[in-house]
């Protein structure tokens, strides 16, 4: 049936007089990974293609080659990254009548930050699966072959997280969020703060942001790498300590809708999606059901 529903697709759209277009796709990749691992992104960006024939999907890559890209998720400056991925999304002539934006883990609110900075080409849907959005406070671990740089950037984020710096050539220190250290992280926080409007309102960002059709959060339920996972829902540590967590409704981020998250969820424009498992780990059949119909 789905086969032959493209056909007819196909053929209406020749009829019309031009191929069907399809919303291209961008992807970014999250910490230790790169655009086109065939275990990752690349086998995301496979079955994208599989499933939604003609589109064009975009893995971002920053850097010449697939190491730096690797490296640069945890040594480039976050800002240089978001300004480095709208200027290849701006040039890009397949992008020019509006794209989808997916990421993973930090890839996540990176393209937030595209969505907020960078309205040309517009972001259609932006879907966050894993993405932290309030930051983190841990890093319990991250996976395979990055693991001693783990231990090495838990050490430099425990000795100062907020000292120049850090802040300036260490990704994971820029969404580094002490419910602690509130006033250090507001005042120092060189990514994070100023895309959460936490030293006060851009409202350039607040309407690009609004203007989304839809974000979506993916939750992973049995996360174990994020701290603390409600960040992934736009949740984080209550002010002051770090045991017990509020959510998205409760922080002041949207009491005040400094975003307009407030306005977007009440225009049903914020979608909340929960999937069993530890970090980025889904099945191929719950990417086919809940998350291809945004791309379609």
């Amino acid at each position: 049936m789905a086969a032959i529903r493209v056909v007819v697709l196909v053929f209406l759209g020749l009829c019309l007089g031009g191929a069907v277009a399809t919303v291209p796709l961008v992807i970014w990749h999250g910490m230790g990974d790169s655009c086109c691992n065939p275990q990752s992104m690349g086998y995301i960006k496979k079955i994208v293609e599989n499933k939604i024939p003609g589109i064009y999907v975009l893995s971002l890559k920053i850097g010449s080659n697939l190491i730096q890209d690797m490296e640069n998720s945890f040594f480039m400056n976050v800002n240089d990254q978001v300004r480095e991925v709208c200027s290849q999304l701006a040039n890009d002539p397949h992008l020019k009548g509006g794209y989808n934006a997916m990421g993973f883990s930090q890839g996540g609110q990176f393209l937030r930050a595209v969505a907020q900075r960078c309205p040309s080409p517009p972001m259609l849907n932006l879907i966050s699966v894993g993405g932290q959005h309030q930051g983190v406070y841990g890093f319990p671990h991250c996976p395979g072959e990055s693991s001693h740089i783990c231990d090495w950037i838990r050490k430099t984020l425990d000795l100062g997280a907020y000292t120049q710096a850090v802040q300036e050539h260490l990704v994971q220190a820029e969404y580094w969020h002490d419910p602690l250290k509130e006033e250090d992280y507001r005042k120092n926080s060189i990514f994070l703060a100023d895309i959460n409007q936490e030293r006060g309102i851009n409202e350039t960002y607040k309407k690009n942001l609004m203007a989304l059709k839809k974000f979506v959060m993916v939750k992973f339920l049995n996360d174990t790498m994020v701290d603390p996972p409600v960040s992934e829902w736009f949740g984080f540590y209550k002010s002051g300590q770090a045991k017990e967590t509020i959510p998205l409704k409760e922080t002041s981020l949207y009491i005040e809708d400094r975003l307009g998250l407030q306005e977007m969820d009440r225009a049903g424009k914020l979608v909340f999606l929960g999937v069993k498992g530890d970090h980025l780990h889904f099945s191929e059949e719950w990417f086919y059901s809940t998350i291809l119909p945004f791309l379609q």
